[in-house]
């Protein structure tokens, strides 16, 4: 699936499903919070954390994709075109970061 399908699919849905976008205060806390929900798997099933009880049967994939729901929801409801967006932000970086990382001590 292509960016541009994901933010039409979501917005499809949330058009006929969701009824209407949370406001974008809303979202952004959900962002967040579903970002937390992340880590906090992250923290369990590679950091040093033990898995409680509760958190046996999280997904990892599932989470991260409540996290790219919500970011296309907020590019929605911004006006903003995530696959023109990434683009830029890649040739951003390959300006910038063109030795930078070759160059890092810490990395080799």
């Amino acid at each position: 699936m292509e960016i541009k399908e994901a933010q039409h699919l979501v917005d499809n849905w949330i058009k006929t499903t969701g009824v209407r976008y949370f406001n974008e205060l809303t979202n952004t806390a959900m962002l967040m919070e579903e970002v937390g929900e992340v880590a906090r798997i992250m923290a369990r099933q590679y950091g040093e954390q033990s898995f409680k009880q509760s958190d046996k049967d999280v997904n990892l994939a599932d989470e991260m994709a409540d996290v790219l729901f919500v970011l296309i929801c907020l590019a929605n409801q911004t006006g903003i075109d995530l696959t023109d967006a990434l683009e830029k932000n890649m040739q951003k970086k390959n300006i910038r970061d063109a030795d930078r990382h070759q160059n890092n001590e810490k990395l080799k």
